[in-house]
């Protein structure tokens, strides 16, 4: 018996979360499951590290900042290896925009810099 038909007959709710997809864009074997058995999907929406869309990507990176394509499916780590990205940033990232902060500067920082520069 599967255990969707157990959930059911016995009348278990049943909550799960975690990432849809790996980082070249396939659908994790337990997700796969989750997504053809599930009642309800509700989806916790992040933003691109570069632009502010919707992110629907997770880009992976080595330690030198730079995109990883191939490789295991499953990688252990946090911000310093893996990005959320838009599709088009997913294929053509902006790391070398990442580099160019300071670490003690933020980016909306540094346009209003910017903005005052041009006004003097």
């Amino acid at each position: 018996m599967q255990i969707s038909n157990l959930v059911d007959l016995l009348n278990i709710p049943v909550m799960a979360y975690g990432l849809k997809n790996d980082f070249q864009n396939n659908l994790f074997e337990g997700s796969q499951n989750l997504l053809l058995y599930a009642d309800k999907l509700v989806e916790i929406k992040t933003i691109c590290w570069f632009c502010n869309k919707k992110a629907i990507h997770n880009l992976r990176v080595n330690e030198y900042d730079e995109p990883v394509y191939e490789g295991e499916q499953i990688q252990i780590g946090g911000n310093e290896t893996y990005v959320p990205v838009c599709r088009r940033h997913y294929h053509y990232p902006l790391l070398e925009s990442m580099l160019d902060f300071e670490e003690d500067e933020e980016p909306d920082e540094l346009e209003v810099d910017e903005q005052e520069e041009s006004e003097e």
